[in-house]
């Protein structure tokens, strides 16, 4: 049997290492885009910081370990059209050549392209000048040789989400001067805005100038770099001249080589699959940034998640070769450190929860990350939100010092959420304690008892105005 998986991301390597593992008679050829199979994204900034000293590092497996599982690499090869009906995967050549790539089964992890806001000269303006969008390996050393040829002092990073907070980080640790600019009315839209301002508050502790509820609006060349216009919300004019812009503000599904295909698609335009990664069309899986995620408290909806990729991308291998595998469904969880900050967060929050149907409210409680006595205890900010009507346990928000253990103790929520515990059933978990690391009840705990106290104080105070009626 001949597979081909079109991406080498973590979607369609995920996908081609699955498949060589159950069935090593099997033929499979991942059709890459660009040079660069199996490197970490999501190490871009770190390498742009300088923590991670070579790019190379960035690869989960080399050229060499992929190709030693059995698989063939066709790389700098473009995928430009399924023929569906014949089992055909036209492809473009490195040399500009085109033939066809015929297979039994096709896995498409194409993944996604960065959104690109609607700012005058965005378009006209390139790396050339010092103005770069920010996904890909290509994008990366695009934006080493201006880092590396025009020595910028001054940089404006468009976007505060992940990526546009561990970028304003990346670039400061370079001597950069750092301005971010956000739409919104907070930085790290994903958690609450009084947590985002905790974020906030590290940025400016750290030099980064931060604007929020604003917008840029143009970016001009000028004789000695780029002036940068902008607006707040209330119609404020922001002005600023800079060396660098970096516009970062998200991703949207790549579907065009399946949309043309046949394939349908879903929220936010991304091509909607089954749990068992199928699209629908015949002998097609797809998988990663560019489908539809199965979200185990919201249904179907877009959430682009690397680990969402990965484990997508092995269902979507194992179904090709035969196998009945599902996608067992996100929550969402996520974790970002902003300099000596960390911001994590599982599940819902509460306008999400109120639109998927749930009774939400929330508690936010502030425990120490171990016990007082012991030097350098530090407070966790964790927002619980929990079902009203039934107790369940529906999302949380976590910010810590980076030595705090946020993203162990956001994975022991998600865990209770995919297992579908209530708030109060946290407290029967038997969590590790050590006086250094913890308290008899971990920080998870009380902050669950917190929201369980303060839900248990409303139910009686509603229950003696009823009687009192």
């Amino acid at each position: 049997m001949r597979l081909i998986a079109i991406g080498g991301s973590d979607a369609g390597i995920s996908a081609a290492l699955r498949a060589r593992e159950l069935d090593p008679s099997v033929e499979v050829t991942v059709v890459v885009a660009d040079a660069y199979p199996n490197f970490s994204i999501c190490g871009i900034p770190y390498y742009i910081s300088g923590e991670v000293t070579h790019w190379r590092n960035l690869a989960h497996r080399t050229h060499a370990d992929l190709e030693a599982t059995g698989m063939k690499l066709r790389l700098d090869t473009w995928a430009s059209s399924i023929d569906v009906g014949g089992q055909r995967l036209a492809v473009r050549n490195p040399d500009g050549s085109s033939d066809f790539l015929e297979y039994g089964e096709l896995i498409v992890g194409t993944g996604a392209v960065p959104v690109r806001p609607p700012i005058e000269g965005l378009d006209s303006l390139d790396a050339v000048d010092g103005v770069h969008l920010l996904h890909s390996m290509g994008d990366t050393f695009a934006l080493t040789e201006s880092l590396d040829r025009i020595q910028p002092k001054r940089a404006l990073i468009v976007g505060a989400g992940y990526v546009g907070l561990e970028m304003a980080e990346g670039l400061t640790m370079r001597g950069i001067e750092v301005i971010q600019v956000e739409m919104l009315p907070e930085v790290l839209h994903t958690v609450e805005v009084e947590l985002g301002a905790l974020v906030h508050d590290e940025l400016v502790k750290n030099g980064v100038d931060v604007h929020t509820n604003s917008t840029v609006t143009k970016i001009s060349k000028t004789a000695t770099g780029l002036h940068v216009d902008g607006a707040t919300t209330d119609g404020e004019t922001l002005a600023w001249d800079v060396d660098l812009v970096l516009v970062v503000v998200g991703v949207r599904p790549d579907t065009e080589l399946l949309v043309e295909a046949g394939a349908k698609t879903g929220p936010r335009g991304a091509v909607l699959v089954d749990e068992t990664m199928s699209t629908g069309l015949p002998h097609v899986w797809a998988a990663g940034d560019c489908v539809v995620t199965h979200h185990r408290l919201l249904g179907t909806t877009y959430l682009p998640l690397g680990t969402t990729a990965h484990k997508q991308g092995r269902v979507a291998g194992e179904n090709a070769l035969g196998g009945s595998v599902r996608y067992s469904g996100s929550l969402g969880t996520q974790v970002v450190k902003v300099f000596d900050l960390v911001a994590a967060r599982t599940g819902l929050r509460d306008h999400e929860a109120f639109a998927a149907g749930f009774a939400p409210i929330s508690t936010t409680a502030t425990p120490d990350d171990h016990k007082a006595y012991y030097p350098g205890a530090t407070p966790i900010s964790i927002r619980i939100t929990g079902d009203a009507n039934t107790g369940r346990l529906l999302g949380a928000q976590l910010i810590g010092t980076r030595g705090a253990e946020i993203s162990k103790r956001v994975d022991t929520y998600a865990t209770a959420l995919f297992h579908e515990m209530t708030v109060s059933a946290m407290t029967e978990l038997d969590l590790s304690y050590t006086p250094p690391l913890g308290s008899p009840w971990d920080a998870v705990q009380m902050a669950t008892q917190a929201w369980v106290k303060e839900h248990q104080l409303d139910t009686e105070r509603a229950t003696i105005q009823k009687d009192n009626r």
